[in-house]
């Protein structure tokens, strides 16, 4: 299966984490792109970031960037 643009989107927010520390979120604005909100949005309703517009990984999102990340690496280097 194919990933959906709402999955790569949702991807492309978890690859802006910096996994180095857990004291560095993200901020999401009201002027941002709504597919980039609706992102947003979504990895919070899946209990994968702490705020609607951002926040920080919970322990599950952690994982969830951790694979992210760790597939855009080795995509790259393919």
């Amino acid at each position: 299966m194919p990933y959906s643009p709402d999955i790569v989107e949702e991807l492309n927010i978890l690859a802006r984490f910096n996994l180095d520390t857990t004291q560095a979120g993200i901020k999401v604005h009201a002027n941002a792109g709504p597919e980039v909100i609706s992102a947003t949005q979504r990895l919070f309703d899946k209990g994968l970031i702490s705020q609607s517009d951002g926040g920080y990984l919970t322990h599950r999102g952690i994982e969830a960037a951790e694979h992210a990340q760790n597939l855009m690496g080795i995509m790259k280097t393919g």
